[in-house]
Parts: C-alpha cells; structure tokens; sequence
C-alpha cells in the first residue's frame, strides 16, 4: 500500500532503479533481410543489427500508437571532459542543437569565417586574467555573433523535428553518457534519419555565447539545489580518483567561465563515432525498413579509435567519514556505500538487499521506521553508473529528533538486514512485484526505449538484460546477508543535510550580451527538402474515441457507475475509486488518508495489510486534489480480487489508533515547516496567491489548532462511509466486464440511496484591472516569475484558436516565447506562456506567462515578456509549423487504458459530447494566423498585468520594479502558505 500525502510528497523525488524480467538465450535469428541478433523469450523482442561501421541499431516493435519513440544513444559523458574545460560534454549536448553545414544557416560559406574567428577569439579569452582585458575580448565575441547571427537561423533544427511530427525534443548528459531524444511519427522515420545522420556528421557550433548563458543560468539553478549539492559532495569524497568525483556534469564555474569552443570541437571529432553510438527504436516500424534507412544515412559514418578511459581504483573506507552539507531545505541525514559499477553481480545484490530494506509497502524501514512512525520518513535504494555505483539510505527526521538519532535508527535496519530478520517470502514477492513492474514498462515506447539504451549504455549485453530477473530469483537470503555484511559496513560516507542559508556559493554573474538575430522567416534549402519529402509519406489518419462504443459502461449495485475498457496486452489491471470531491469539498478528507496508512482492521494490523498488497505484487493508494478523491488499486490481474477485498475490508473496518493519529499530526506540522523551506513549494503557494488573493486554495487546509481537535473517532467516521458518496469505479484490465462486475457486487457494499457530495468551496481568480507585483523572498541564486491575466468565464468555442495560439506563442523550443526569451536574449533557461483553461466549466480562463531567471534579469526578462504580449511577433511560416506539428500529434495519438476513461469524464464536464480532439482537428485547419492576431489583440495584448516574484530580496531594486511594473506587494512565507 503506498503512502498518500506526507510520504508521497517525501517518495515522489526517490528514482528507482529499472529492473528486468526473466528469460533466456543470446541467440542469432536470421530475418527475412537482416542477420538480427534475438534473445529468446524477449518480452521487448528486441532485434539487434550492427552496421559495417560498428553503429549499434536496437529495435522493439509496439503497434500501440502510429509512433515510434527514438534515443541516440552514445558513450561519452561528463567523465570524458577534459580536465582544463570540466562541463565539456554537456555544454556540448546543447549545441547539438544549433544545427550544421546544411540546416540553421542561410549561407555557410559566408558563416564559416565567422564561426572561426569566434572558435579563436575565445581560445584567447579564456587565458586572461585581467578584468578589463576580459572584458573587451568578450566584448569582441560579442560583435562578432551578433554579426553571425544574422546568418544564422536559431532553433532551425527544432522546425525541422516539428514539421514531421515529432515531440518531446530533448537530450541529457550524465557522467558515462549522452543520449538524444525524439517521439515521431511512424510513417517520418525517413525524414528522422536524414536530419539526425547530418545533425551527427556535419555539426556546427553556431550561436554559442547565447548557449552559454543559457548553460550558466542551469548552473545557477544548481548552486542551491540541496540533492545535487549532497550527491556531489558524496561523488567527492568516495570517488576522488575518478571524474565522478573530481567535477560534476555541469562543469566547475571556473570552467564555465571559460569555455573553449576548439576543445569542443575536438570532442565531437574524438567521442562521437558510430562505434560509440546507438540508434534505439521502440514503436510502430517495420524493421527491416528502419534498418534499411539507418544503413542509408549512417552508413557513411567512418568508424575511428576512440580515447581509451582509465581511472586509479579507489580505496574504501575503514571508517565512517562525516560530511555536512547547509542547504535552506529539510534537514536529513544520507548514509552513502560505494559499490561496484552498473551490470556485475554485486548491483545485482544491492537492488535486492535494497527492497528488502524499503519497497514502499513491506520493507524493514517500511515497516519497522516509516509505519511505525519512527522517523519522518527513510528510505533505501541503490543506483548505478557504468564504473561505479552507490548504496544509499535517506532519513528525515522528526520534530525534535536529532540527524545523529536518525542515523542510528537506520543503522539499526542495515543490522536487521545483515542478520537476515527480515521474512523468506520477501525474495520472491520482490520477484513477482519486479516482474509487475516491467509489465507496466512494457506499455510505454519511452521506457521501452531507455530501458533498452540503459543496457547499452552501461556495456551490459542485452541477453543479460533480459535475464536479469530470471538470476535475480537465484538470490538467496544469505546472498543478501552476506552482501549486506561486505558492503554496508564502515566503509560509509555519513551526509547531515543542515538546514541554514549557504555560504561561499557565488553565482554566475552575467556577461553582456546584445541580442541576436533569430531570422525567424529563414529557411535552409535543407528544411524545405524535407518538408517536400513530408508532404510524399503516406499520411496518418487519426482516430478518434466514440463514447458509446469504446467505452463499456456497467452498474455496481444500483447506483455505481463502472466505465471499463479491456487491457489486451497484459496481465494487469488498473482501477479507481472515484470522488467528484475534495479539499475543496472536505477538509478533513486529506487527513482522512493519511491517516488510512497506518490502520490495520480487525482481522489485519495496518503492517500485515501492507505486507499482504506487497505478496499480491499489487498496490493501493489514495490521492486526494481540490476536487477529487483518488483511491486507486493496481497490479497483477490474477489478484485483483483479494486486493480489492483488502481495500473494501480496510475502507470499511479501519480501527482506530490514537498514537498514530498523534504522530501523524506532529508529522503534518513537521512538512508543513519544511514545505516553506522548499523552492518549488513557495513558487506554487505564492502563484496560488497571485491568482486568487489572501483565501487561496493552498490556505484551505486545518489550521494547527483544526488539525489537533480532529479526533479519531471522526476520521474513522469519515473513512468507513466513504462509500456511501456517489462515486464511479473505472476499470482497465483483462477481465471480462461480467467478471469485474460480479466481484465488485460481491465486494462493494453502498447504501441504497449514495449521498450527494458535499458542496464545494469556490475560488474565483481575482479580476486583473491594473498591473501590481506580489514579492515573495527565497535565497537562491534564480528568480521564478510568472505573468499573470485573468480572462473572461469558459467558453469552449475558444478552445481550438487557443490551442493554437499555446503552440504558436508559448510552447516548445519553436514557440515565439523560447525564441524570444532564451534563444536571442540569453534570460532563462526555462521559460513559457499557456492560456489556460480553467479547473471547471464555469471558472475563469488565466493567461499565464513563467521565466526562471538570474535575480539581476528579472526586470529584462519581465519587460521582454511585456513586449512579446503586446507586440506578438507574426510569422506565416512559424505558425504554419505550428499548425502541422498540432495537427500530426492529434493524427497519432491514440486513447487507450485509463486515460481514454479520464478523457471521456473531461470532455463530459467541459461540454462535449464527442472527443474533444475530433472538434479540434476539424476546426484548427480553418484557421489562420490573423485568428492568432485577433485572439492575442482582445485577450492580451495591453492586458494588465499581476507579476509575480520569488526571489532573494536583497537583489532586487523594488523602487525600480514599482515605476516599470506596479505597486509591490511584500509578502512573507507565512502569507502565501497560511501557517
């Protein structure tokens, strides 16, 4: 049973490792074309093919949907910088980005020069010392690529990956590696290859000091991030020999400071071969035609040595060593173990010794510290990178508990694990519950495809990949025992995460940097090469979901309403309890779940119950929103039933637990203080403020003197009747709506007559008649600001010129926004702008506008946002984009499993009787640009304004924002929280 609220807030940052299923094999099959290598019994059924010049082709068909998932996958990461440019590889990814030879320029002959004198000039800015000196050298930089830019045609590869289709454009960079992402369309795989083989053959390293700046502000963000400042500081100290520990992925700020564009180059032409590289597919594709395509455009790629890596072993610990770290976040304590690296049988031995301390439902610390309420909240878990890995164990501590108390209470369970005290059980439903989990892998192209480029990536062949669950069930408990005693012993890294302001940490400062041009009308003879080969694939129709055909609708006793639609893929189910209610209905109900984690019932003890979801591979959890109440079942079909009756007899025979319910509220009032001290926290309740005024919703919870009168006998009250609410059941799964209904029948007992939910509290946004800024403080190094516009009530004639103006305005990389914001002037390193639709149907549509930018550019970037509103800029060929990038996602996206049940109940409240995607793909074509212009004119454009800030006070010349933006509201953590 997984918790709700306090520790699903607390789990939602922890990311697990991804494991595999059983099976057999390393053995080649030959194909109809193509000589593949298979593994029998393969549930990806991957087909491996390797081209002449080592590139490594991995592909995993899934008629699901009419689109195919992609990563570029290559063995160069943060470990491969050079020593004197530390941040290297992933300065390098962004720049894969800014295009090549052939696309994102409009003359390379005449760039070239250019390119190269800036390459030279910063070799020698970055050997100055001089202030001054370095200053007129960027200065230089500076003129000439503002003179490039007028060349150069920013964001033109991410046009070309619009025009076909394709979505999610992104990349990453770790220590070991560094992939490259696209979601297309099946029938573009063609036109994908074409730009990805000259993206990767012929890059250019155009637009660079832009790029920078942008890479400075993403270091910014990290200076006060507290999990990645205890993550490099336990690199650090474990690792000192390798670059693991010597630098971190974003580079020293020395180095970033300055950056040498030849060393760059020299690293692509080093790193970047195709025997370094993986192409991975997972989606609908033929792969005898895939692979027909990779060998056409990559197939020229000259393989070439590449740069062995060596690293001194490192020498363990005899001792503890003892770090702290001071972040203005929640106090915890780490305890760190290095490990040996990704694929050897000691990861193997940490991902089970790890779920038998923590799974979320059974574990040691899941049962002995976090149900028992021991600690606020600990967790364990191993991760792995390709040469080495870590064995973590996390605690947070409770009010008035010491860090070294928590240390000691997790040690404890470490001891348990050595001793064996945990049940034999535990290794095989750790085995049908990991078995579960990549079922639901399955299901997705995107994890599909990473899973398969994780193996690739680590050096683990694929065969051992697939079997890793079948040698994971060979795992004995003295295995466990005996790795624990080898490896979770002294040789720990101990990390006290303090909670104070920190010192010594300087930010990024800002260069000067005139902006670009960003030519946004210009298009290479490439891009419209491609566009004309678009325009020659064979077109995708869409499909839209028919209400009263797709969806199978069944009755629960008298009242109840079962929607269901049938899971033909796998042996799993996915249901839901639902409430047309929440906080804002009830606000006791909140605490109401929580409390359910720690109820047993008369047969049960709330620690059997946990145990008994986690010996079904099945999960239970409720989540509670403003207007909705979740109590969601999920897992192994074959165990539905018993996990249902769990649920029902819990819901209905919860027994009281004062003590619980005592701990529960000290540990509510405990996040509720560490909640202010989260960044992300503040960003929202302040936003919530800025919307709604001093009665938001973040302030519609019990206030402490509310939460500590609830009784007990009140909450069980409230959690026993629960049921006799109107509600729905939905259900996905494979069983037959006959046999799903006749278990619920039998199990879900409700009144004749349901209880009409209680009526809600409204929050109307406040009304925006002249332009204001509510301030709210918070020490970091990054400004979070959002425009803000209240719009007129819901009208869902708008829906398909606002869905067009999102795309064009303020969506991804092409949007004018992106362009605009981060492309020609350097402010952000995210930023966007949404017209969104309200929560209801009669509630207010918001115009919202979000940058995250350095303190001293918040002004820059709020009048720069100012004059994207009233000043749109319009372009037929951007909005053209816009519009065949809209209209292909709603071509391949397909409805299926829950999210066609929770679309059907969306469309229901805002009016449509039909998909609302069929009403959109019919009207948008119609549509012009000139609608776009009509649309911002009377909804934006001149609009006032509510600017809101979070950001550290004491940057900010608030007589200066007051004259350029409006009366400043001050405002103080406990304003915008309530508490």
């Amino acid at each position: 049973m997984k918790k709700h609220n306090l520790f699903k807030v607390l789990h939602s940052c922890i990311c697990f490792m991804v494991l595999l299923m059983v099976l057999s094999v390393f053995t080649p099959v030959k194909a109809e074309k193509y000589q593949y290598v298979t593994v029998p019994n393969d549930p990806l059924n991957v087909k491996e093919y390797t081209l002449n010049n080592g590139l490594k082709v991995y592909m995993s068909v899934n008629k699901d949907q009419p689109r195919i998932q992609t990563y570029i996958a290559v063995r160069v990461g943060s470990k491969n910088d050079p020593a004197e440019t530390t941040g290297l590889a992933h300065y390098f990814e962004h720049m894969m980005f800014k295009g090549t030879t052939h696309f994102g320029t409009t003359n390379w002959s005449a760039e070239k020069p250019l390119i190269q004198a800036i390459e030279n000039e910063f070799e020698v800015y970055r050997k100055l010392t001089d202030s001054s000196q370095r200053a007129m050298a960027y200065h230089v930089i500076d003129s000439l690529s503002y003179e490039a830019s007028k060349i150069a045609i920013p964001n033109e590869y991410d046009k070309l990956m619009s025009s076909i289709g394709s979505t999610g454009t992104n990349a990453g960079t770790s220590y070991d590696y560094t992939i490259y992402i696209e979601d297309i369309p099946s029938n573009q795989l063609s036109n994908w290859a074409k730009i990805q083989a000259d993206r990767f053959e012929n890059m250019v390293l155009r637009l660079f000091h832009t790029e920078i700046e942008t890479v400075y502000e993403e270091k910014n963000m990290s200076l006060t991030n507290d999990n990645r400042r205890v993550l490099e500081t336990s690199f650090e100290t474990l690792f000192p020999n390798h670059p693991y520990g010597q630098h971190s992925v974003l580079g020293t700020q020395e180095d970033l400071k300055n950056p040498s564009v030849k060393n760059i180059r020299e690293f692509f032409n080093s790193h970047y071969a195709p025997n370094n590289m993986a192409i991975v597919l997972a989606g609908d594709f033929d792969p005898d035609e895939a692979v027909a395509c990779i060998e056409k455009y990559f197939g020229s790629m000259k393989a070439k040595p590449i740069p062995p890596f060596s690293f001194k072993q490192e020498v363990d610990f005899t001792e503890p060593v003892v770090k702290e770290v001071v972040g203005l976040e929640a106090e915890c304590v780490f305890l760190s173990y290095p490990l040996p690296g990704a694929g050897t049988r000691e990861a193997m031995l940490a991902d089970m010794a790890s779920s038998m301390l923590y799974n979320g439902q059974a574990g040691l610390i899941d049962l002995n510290l976090n149900q028992k309420q021991k600690v606020m909240f600990a967790y364990a878990g191993a991760f792995f990178l390709t040469d080495y890995g870590l064995f973590r164990v996390l605690g947070m501590p409770k009010t008035g508990q010491k860090l070294e108390e928590v240390r000691k209470i997790m040690l404890g369970q470490i001891d348990l694990l050595k001793e064996g005290k945990f049940s034999d059980w535990m290794l095989q439903a750790t085995i049908d519950n990991m078995k579960y989990g990549l079922l639901k892998k399955l299901e997705s192209n995107e994890d599909r495809g990473m899973y398969i480029a994780d193996a690739y990536l680590n050096d683990i062949p694929w065969e051992k990949q697939v079997n890793y669950i079948d040698e994971l069930s060979k795992v004995t408990k003295e295995d466990v025992m005996n790795f624990a005693k080898t490896y979770l012993g002294n040789n720990s890294l101990v990390i006290y995460k303090r909670q104070g302001e920190p010192v010594n940490i300087a930010k990024m400062q800002k260069p000067s940097i005139t902006p670009i041009v960003v030519n946004r009308d210009s298009v290479s003879d490439f891009q419209k090469k491609v566009k004309e080969s678009s325009k020659q694939v064979k077109p995708v129709n869409p499909v839209f979901v028919d209400y009263t055909k797709d969806i199978v609708r069944g009755k629960v006793g008298k009242e109840v309403e079962l929607l269901y639609t049938k899971n033909v893929e796998n042996p799993t189910f996915e249901l839901v309890y639902l409430f047309e209610m929440g906080r804002n209905n009830d606000k006791i109900v909140d605490l109401a779940a929580s409390y359910l984690n720690y109820l047993g019932t008369s047969k049960y003890s709330a620690e059997q119950i946990q145990q008994e979801f986690y010996k079904l591979a099945c999960t239970f959890q409720t989540e509670i929103t403003n207007d909705r109440i979740y109590i969601q079942i999920d897992g192994l079909s074959k165990n539905m039933g018993k996990a249902i009756a769990l649920v029902e007899s819990l819901m209905s025979d919860c027994q009281a637990d004062a003590a619980a319910l005592k701990n529960l509220k000290m540990d509510i009032l405990k996040m509720r203080k560490d909640e202010k001290a989260n960044q992300s926290s503040n960003v929202s309740a302040l936003l919530d403020y800025a919307i709604y005024g001093k009665n938001s919703p973040t302030k519609n919870i019990l206030s402490e003197k509310e939460l500590n009168a609830v009784s007990s006998k009140e909450l069980i009250e409230k959690l026993r009747n629960m049921f006799d609410y109107e509600h729905q059941i939905l259900y996905y799964g494979p069983d037959d709506l006959e046999d799903v209904l006749k278990i619920f029948n039998k199990l879900h007992k409700t009144p004749k007559d349901l209880k009409p939910v209680p009526e809600a509290i409204k929050f109307t946004p406040l009304p925006t008649t002249e332009n204001r800024i509510v301030f709210a403080p918070y020490k970091a190094k990054q400004s979070y600001c959002y425009t803000i516009t209240r719009d007129d009530i819901y009208n869902k004639d708008l829906m398909p010129v606002i869905e067009m103006y999102n795309t064009y305005f303020g969506g991804g990389m092409n949007a004018i926004v992106f362009q605009e914001l981060r492309e020609k002037r350097s402010l952000a390193y995210s930023c966007g702008a949404f017209f969104k639709r309200p929560s209801r149907a009669d509630g207010y549509f918001i115009n919202l506008g979000m940058i995250a930018t350095q303190n001293d550019k918040v002004a820059d970037a709020l009048t720069a946002f100012d004059d994207l509103y009233n000043h749109m800029p319009v372009s037929d060929i951007a909005y053209k984009l816009s519009l065949e990038s809209t209209l292909s996602d709603i071509r391949t996206e397909r409805k299926s499993k829950l999210p066609l049940l929770f679309g059907y109940l969306r469309d229901k409240k805002f009016g449509y009787s039909e998909d609302s995607r069929k009403v959109l793909y019919e009207i948008i074509p119609t549509l012009s640009l000139k609608d776009v212009e009509n649309f911002n004119e009377k909804h934006i454009k001149n609009k006032p304004k509510t600017y809101m800030i979070l950001g550290d006070e004491k940057d900010f010349d608030f007589n200066a924002l007051e004259k350029k933006f409006g009366k400043v509201e001050h405002l103080t953590t406990e304003q915008i929280f309530g508490y």
